[in-house]
């Protein structure tokens, strides 16, 4: 055991065990998600691999596999954005079209595989050859390509999901995905911090094996926060979003404003059985409350309601929500029997489930924390 060999063997069986861990839940469970994210686990183990064994003093790797092609750079980028597809809807399948997106892995693999099949000699003349220099080149292209293009998407999807949940959910912390954003931002950061390395690698001359290693501990790094981040990952059984469902609306939207969508005076008519389920139901008590539920209450949809709530309140249905529950713990927190009782399990008594939502409403709603409210 070094300081070099401890850390990337902790990231490399940690890699691992999250792997099996998610592949056994995703089948257990039928979480296509987890199923992905092992994979998105299996490929960072392999990322520090090499180095792994290499100050291990274990040669196999070079002895016996030489050549064989065991990094998956190509298909990481497809895997995460396939990983946020699942993640945000329980109804997404992987169809078999979507192979499609793994054809640059394919080609990178079969071409190193043939080498590799030929042997020793022929793999060194490989490397050694033009034609491995050209291919090294559209090999980085296509990492990069594929990086920038599949990242691209799955920011774009992930903010405009995050838009989507604050019209369907009153609390959305749960299920907001932060650290998938975070996680993406890291990706980034480490293969730019990977790539100035290698510069500065060809630039100064082959800089010893050791100096390599600091990126290396980077992406250990990496393991951890997606490993536990990932694996922790509450997992709602209702979630069901696609990037399709903004464009659909707005085209519904759009024809039923000619045709038969409720017209204003209609959304009025709306107002009072809304206030009734709220006020004297008190329906914002429910933590897990959707739009789906409240829709199914009022025996309409939720594009209805969606539209009706903006309409005569001015707010989407998570700030709607939030507003009731904010009034709510007003009024509790001042009764003599709450006083033995912290500010937050009152809050998760007027219908609140995460600390971080309680604290961003009541300011939103007081221009105060919550303690300063209870001081005054």
């Amino acid at each position: 055991m070094s300081l070099y060999t401890t850390p990337l063997q902790f990231g490399y069986f940690l890699a691992l065990l999250f792997a099996v861990l998610l592949w056994y839940r995703g089948w257990q469970e039928e979480r296509l998600s987890d199923k992905f994210l092992g994979f998105v686990m299996f490929f960072l183990a392999m990322e520090i691999q090499d180095y792994t064994f290499g100050f291990a003093g274990i040669n196999i790797l070079w002895e016996k596999f030489d050549g064989f092609p065991r990094y998956f750079h190509l298909a990481f980028a497809p895997t995460i954005y396939f990983y946020l597809k699942a993640q945000i809807n329980r109804d997404f399948r992987f169809k078999p079209i979507y192979f499609l997106h793994y054809i640059p892995y394919a080609i990178y693999f079969i071409i190193n595989f043939v080498v590799f099949l030929q042997g020793n000699e022929a793999v060194n003349s490989f490397r050694s050859s033009t034609l491995s220099d050209y291919l090294g080149w559209v090999e980085t292209i296509a990492i990069w390509t594929s990086y920038i293009y599949y990242f691209y998407q799955s920011l774009r999807i992930y903010k405009e999901y995050r838009r989507w949940t604050e019209t369907q959910f009153s609390d959305t912390e749960t299920i907001s995905f932060v650290w998938l954003r975070n996680f993406i931002y890291l990706i980034i950061a480490g293969e730019v911090f990977k790539w100035a390395w290698g510069l500065a690698d060809k630039l100064l001359g082959d800089l010893p094996f050791e100096q390599d290693w600091w990126w290396h501990l980077f992406t250990v790094l990496i393991i951890c926060y997606v490993g536990i981040k990932g694996y922790a990952q509450h997992q709602p059984l209702r979630l069901s979003y696609t990037s399709k469902i903004i464009v659909q609306n707005s085209v519904i939207e759009e024809i039923s404003v000619q045709t038969n969508e409720p017209k204003e005076n209609e959304y009025e008519s709306m107002k009072p059985k809304i206030e009734t389920l709220m006020l004297q139901e008190k329906l914002f008590l429910e933590p897990e409350l959707s739009l789906s539920d409240l829709a199914q209450k009022l025996k309409t949809n939720t594009s209805v309601l969606s539209a009706a709530i903006n309409s005569n309140f001015g707010k989407n249905f998570n700030d709607f929500v939030n507003e009731y529950r904010v009034e709510e713990f007003k009024k509790q927190i001042k009764l003599p029997r709450n006083q033995n009782y912290t500010l937050l399990a009152v809050a998760f008594d007027c219908g609140f489930n995460s600390k971080a939502t309680f604290n961003r409403a009541f300011k939103k709603f007081t221009g105060q924390s919550p303690s300063r409210f209870e001081e005054v």
